[in-house]
């Protein structure tokens, strides 16, 4: 059972080394995208994405808040 625990505390650790890679790459085009005025789309495509939250009222509301409960994890 501790060879589990520990296997699992192991992947998390790398998922969450991932996700913050992720992040960081992501938000490193995001300003990239605004200093070069958007030859990424970056911009356009999380406009997008908000808009497809925000276009499906409380439904889409409910999914962003789950969204955020999960990252904050």
């Amino acid at each position: 059972m501790a060879d589990i625990k520990g296997t699992l505390a192991t992947a998390t650790g790398w998922l969450k080394s991932v996700t913050e890679f992720g992040l960081s790459v992501i938000l490193a085009l995001l300003i990239l995208d605004i200093l070069v005025a958007g030859e990424i789309g970056l911009i356009d495509n999380i406009n997008t994405i908000v808009s497809s939250f925000a276009g499906n009222g409380v439904t889409g509301l409910i999914a962003l808040l789950i969204f955020l409960l999960i990252y904050k994890k």
